[in-house]
């Protein structure tokens, strides 16, 4: 009872630190871990021990496709040789130089410094995600930092595989061996999330009823991970894949009000986990820090230090990466300011402590893993250390670097593709008033309408009243050609979106407008 007590407090407390994260405008997940580490130093706060399981099995899931459900397939396209880069040689590198400096500069041996830096290596895709909603980054940019986080699982879980089986086992590394396990890791995860993704698509097609249609989005990220896991592949390469496929062809696979439903109920499960796991990483560190030895009191030092080696050499693989990819694009002068921006939207979170927590504790020996404690210290401390310094300073770093887009970008190009849908819709008015017998008040309502979306192009959504009352027989007809006319304007705003006159954000605004008003003509009928 009194763990179900916590919980729920922990809860309330997360939810009330994020409604002031948003209200402030700060990174909720930074003063999440701050809140967390403030809970944890008070006197009567009881221990909470995390389980990688937990973490796992039931937080990570969900969190992780609804990051991969926002990755746009046409974006994602244009970026996939540097995340592939990014998530292959930038892991091995960014693990080797860990796994050194921390043998130099800390008590562990150099087997759990390899563990420590296998763990490190990868950024985190819940913290990237979470912290990359409120800046307003180019599009490839935005992808290509998610989608790096999203796919480098599969290398930093080969070599975490391998480093812990040589600290635990005493037994050599079989690089032979571990390539073969990153392509049943990577290449089955792959093939079953995207088997998933194709079985839901199938029922999904087939069934219109809300409730189910909201309890198979729920499962699907569960069915996906467990799947793979029991395969033997990655859990989490198959919820990545399973999410960008049904993400890039979710609009139709539902009507509008089974789709406003989803993103209802989906974005308050994600706020509901995100807020938890980020006051968990900060109330764990306290307690993980008490349990150190004596010799390893200087962890804030060897915790900067690492933190330090991360930064760097992530920096020394994306500037030159960025300079080939500015170069091949036809850019003559490499602007530096993008590689900086991306090496500082690094995090690591919720995946590297998962990792860090699933280390054994005993030996096949039978002995202890007397390093273990330190591991998890420095790889807690690591991970505040990133989502407080990194969360709290991005947004600057993106405005000094001077690639955020700016708002009247957002709003010229929103406004324009309003207009654009617009007119496509008094074009098919136009024919359908020479085809078919509508009543005049229909149409002047309906054109009234449209052509007041093109004078506002803020999107006020003026509906006029008409000169009367409306018949019910007209207020039907309005109703179906209303509903017609956004058929319509949604085929226009896919064209758009192809044609690569909006982004991807955009697509997805205006996508939810029309479903807003969709659900509003059915509700009035």
């Amino acid at each position: 009872m009194r763990a179900v007590g916590t919980v729920l407090a922990l809860v309330v407390l997360a939810t009330v630190v994020a409604t002031f994260a948003r209200h402030w405008r700060i990174p909720a997940p930074s003063l999440l871990v701050i809140a967390g580490l403030a809970v944890a130093l008070l006197s009567g706060t009881p221990e909470i021990q995390v389980s990688p399981e937990v973490i796992g099995l039931v937080v990570l899931p969900p969190l992780l496709y609804a990051s991969a459900e926002e990755l746009p397939w046409r974006d994602l396209r244009a970026v996939w040789k540097p995340v592939g880069v990014l998530s292959t040689g930038l892991v091995l590198a960014s693990a080797a130089a860990v796994g050194t400096v921390a043998s130099l500069v800390t008590p562990l041996s150099w087997q759990m410094a390899f563990v420590l830096g296998a763990v490190l290596a990868s950024t985190d895709p819940v913290a990237v995600t979470a912290l990359g909603r409120r800046l307003a980054l180019p599009p490839r940019v935005q992808v290509l930092v998610q989608a790096e986080s999203l796919f480098n699982d599969a290398t930093s879980l080969v070599l975490f595989r391998v480093a812990v089986s040589v600290a635990v086992a005493s037994a050599s590394a079989s690089w032979g061996s571990a390539a073969e396990e990153f392509a049943l890791l990577a290449g089955g995860g792959m093939v079953i999330g995207a088997a998933v993704a194709g079985v839901v698509t199938l029922i999904r097609r087939r069934t219109e009823d809300p409730v189910l249609e909201t309890v198979i989005a729920l499962v699907t990220p569960y069915a996906a991970y467990v799947l793979a896991e029991a395969a033997h592949a990655s859990g989490v390469t198959s919820v990545v894949v399973a999410g960008v496929v049904l993400g890039g062809r979710g609009d139709r696979l539902t009507n509008a009000h089974i789709r406003l439903q989803l993103h209802a109920v989906y974005s308050t499960v994600v706020f509901l986990l995100e807020s938890v796991v980020f006051s968990l990483i900060g109330l764990a560190l306290p307690d993980q820090v008490r349990a150190l030895s004596d010799s390893s009191q200087a962890w804030p030092l060897y915790a900067l230090a690492i933190a330090a080696t991360l930064i760097a050499m992530r920096l020394l693989w994306l500037a030159p990466l960025s300079a080939v990819v500015q170069h091949k694009g036809g850019i003559q002068r490499t602007n530096w300011r993008v590689p900086v921006v991306l090496t500082w939207a690094g995090t690591r979170g919720v995946v590297p402590l998962a990792a860090a927590l699933s280390i054994p504790v005993i030996m096949e020996d039978g002995s202890t893993l007397s390093e273990r404690p330190l591991v998890l210290v420095l790889t807690t401390s690591v991970v505040v250390a990133t989502l407080v310094v990194q969360g709290f300073t991005l947004a600057p770093v993106v405005r000094c670097a001077g690639i955020a887009l700016e708002p009247d970008h957002t709003e010229r190009e929103e406004a324009q593709a309003r207009c654009s849908l617009a007119n496509e819709a008094l074009s098919r008015l136009d024919e359908i008033s020479e085809l078919e017998a509508v009543p005049d008040v229909v149409l002047d309502r309906l054109r009234r309408s449209l052509t007041a979306r093109l004078e506002d192009a803020s999107d006020r959504s003026v509906q006029a009243d008409g000169d009367g009352t409306p018949t019910d027989s007209a207020d039907l007809t309005y109703r179906q050609l209303r509903r017609d006319l956004i058929t319509v304007e949604e085929a226009e705003l896919q064209r758009l979106y192809d044609q690569h006159r909006i982004s991807d954000t955009t697509r997805r605004h205006l996508q939810r407008s029309l479903d807003l008003e969709e659900a509003r003509l059915a509700d009035a009928h």
